[in-house]
């Protein structure tokens, strides 16, 4: 295959999983994807996962205590766990209660009245062989593979299929544990790294032991990590703005040399994004790199990789600007979520390009930061190759329906757009930084994101937002000669779309206002060509 054919290939593996066709919903949709009566009761403050991990049988078992504070006096609560593996018990103050299945979803009734404002805790015995993801990361499931000595190699990555495949949990985004600890049981001499810190591990007579990990921040369920192996381990302290942090980086044995050296992008992402986006979220649990048998993921805290130790994205630019292989693109762009998407949360599926637009542009930010402005600008402009404009970024909301692929490379353009309107790289700075405390640590919706930038900016975003988060068109800037004199409106927009545009003719560059009916100007000469600002995603049409 030649390097063209394995160039498509790659993005048809990244994109696809998002889809081109419409699709039929079902009962299990909506109970996956809203907020149902038997969820929106109780509220989420602490997991105390506690499983075992059988490499030969493909079993994970244990058991889930689900903390939480009763915000309404209902009896009936829903604990999702995804076929094939099975609830085994739920106890509440040491008796077993009554459930009704259905699907993927338990629904188990309490036996004690529920008393708004009370610590309450459920816990669920469970056990099963967890589906076996077939593209990981983007087919969920738990990847069960072998090192080159033979030991297993297992991790899990499920965003969008659920957390539920492998734990039983509340599993919707909009709701977030205030902490969590992850006890692992594997056989000797493997090793489990999951999130946040090693507070302990347990030698049992049977030749296992138990890694136990705690978390001491909110979580989304996603974002819990397994990942087994025999592992070395080497880090370093990071002087970040918050103080001395802990990178800490586990590999397999045989790429331990290689990863001391590859791995360097790791403090180099982070004074990058410090500088973007505000501190570390999540110092209280460090940061990690752990090698997985698949691409990667964005762990909380435990940041997952597998790009072959090559830079760009195993081996290759999107861009095609070279400037995308200065960098391993799963160390950023995976990293590059701890701030959108662990830190700054979507509440429903439908709203992941908060997730991936952000961070995709943090892609090009970090090549600004250590490379130039224009370095950032030819990397992300670059990547419109690759944007379909298919169909909207939003997807559908309350069935766990995410919007377009585009979300990537078009989601990081309408930033570097928005950054472009703004004129003022150290506002922009700012509002990020500010983006980053004001929504620290919470859940979120596109409307509060949007609320956000319209503030922080002052200028009128609504049309902008809706015309390239809900629609799949892109504004066309058409232009004409009138009486002499440049004509020029936008079509292809939503009512009342508004954007300034730079215009350079004859070395000399014009700010054109433009709105959806015929303007003029004497600034520019139709007849003479022009150049639009590249930095602007729009597309040019010459009227008639």
């Amino acid at each position: 295959m030649n390097r063209k054919n394995t160039y498509l290939l790659l993005l048809w593996i990244i994109l696809s999983p998002f889809g081109l066709f419409a699709q039929e919903y079902t009962r299990q949709d909506t109970l996956r994807g809203s907020i149902t009566p038997e969820r929106a009761w109780w509220d989420l403050v602490f997991y105390d996962l506690d499983i075992q991990v059988d490499p030969e049988r493909r079993t994970i078992g244990g058991k889930n205590t689900i903390y939480y504070t009763v915000l309404e006096p209902r009896q009936v609560i829903q604990i999702d766990l995804q076929e094939p593996m099975q609830a085994q018990s739920f106890l509440q103050d040491g008796k077993k209660l009554t459930y009704r299945r259905e699907g993927n979803v338990y629904f188990v009734r309490l036996d004690r009245k529920q008393q708004v404002g009370e610590l309450n805790s459920i816990e669920v015995t469970y056990g099963g062989q967890p589906k076996t993801s077939t593209n990981p990361p983007w087919d969920g499931g738990i990847t069960w593979s072998t090192d080159s000595k033979g030991n297993p190699f297992i991790a899990n990555s499920n965003q969008g299929d659920g957390a539920s495949l492998w734990w039983p949990c509340k599993d919707h985004m909009y709701d977030e544990p205030d902490s969590m600890q992850i006890s692992v049981r594997v056989p000797k001499p493997l090793m489990n790294i999951s999130n946040g810190r090693l507070r302990n591990t347990i030698e049992h007579a049977d030749n296992t032991r138990t890694f136990q990990w705690y978390v001491d921040n909110p979580i989304n369920n996603y974002g819990v990590n397994i990942s087994i192996g025999d592992y070395a381990y080497f880090g370093e302290i990071y002087l970040g703005e918050k103080g001395p942090l802990t990178l800490d980086y586990y590999v397999l044995k045989e790429n331990l040399e290689t990863a001391k050296v590859h791995f360097r992008d790791a403090p180099k992402m982070m004074r990058a994004f410090e500088y973007w986006f505000g501190p570390y979220p999540f110092y209280e649990d460090g940061f990690k790199l752990i090698e997985v048998p698949y691409l990667g993921m964005e762990h909380q805290s435990a940041v997952t990789y597998g790009n072959k130790y090559q830079k760009g994205y195993l081996g290759s630019d999107f861009s095609k600007t070279g400037w995308g292989l200065t960098f391993d693109y799963i160390i950023i762009h995976e990293a590059g979520h701890e701030w959108f998407a662990n830190n700054i949360t979507y509440k429903d599926i439908a709203d992941m390009w908060i997730h991936e637009s952000f961070t995709t542009y943090s892609e090009g930010l970090f090549i600004d930061y250590h490379y130039g402005k224009q370095a950032g600008s030819d990397y992300i402009v670059g990547a419109r190759q690759v944007i379909r404009n298919d169909k909207p970024i939003i997807g559908v909301y309350n069935l766990n329906q995410r919007g377009s692929g585009d979300m990537y490379f078009k989601g990081a353009n309408i930033l570097h757009t928005l950054r472009t309107w703004i004129n003022d790289d150290e506002k922009w700075r700012q509002i990020l930084r500010r983006m980053n405390r004001e929504f620290y640590h919470t859940t979120t919706t596109t409307q509060e994101v949007e609320q956000f930038l319209t503030r922080q900016t002052g200028l009128p975003l609504g049309p902008f937002f809706d015309q390239y988060l809900r629609t799949a068109d892109i504004p066309t800037l058409e232009w004409k000669e009138e009486n002499g004199k440049f004509a020029y409106r936008w079509s292809q927009t939503v009512a009342n779309f508004y954007m300034p545009v730079g215009i350079t003719q004859n070395g000399e560059t014009h700010v054109l206002h433009v709105l959806n009916t015929w303007q003029q100007t004497g600034q520019l000469d139709p007849r003479e060509p022009f150049e639009i600002d590249r930095n602007v995603y729009i597309f040019e049409e010459k009227g008639n």
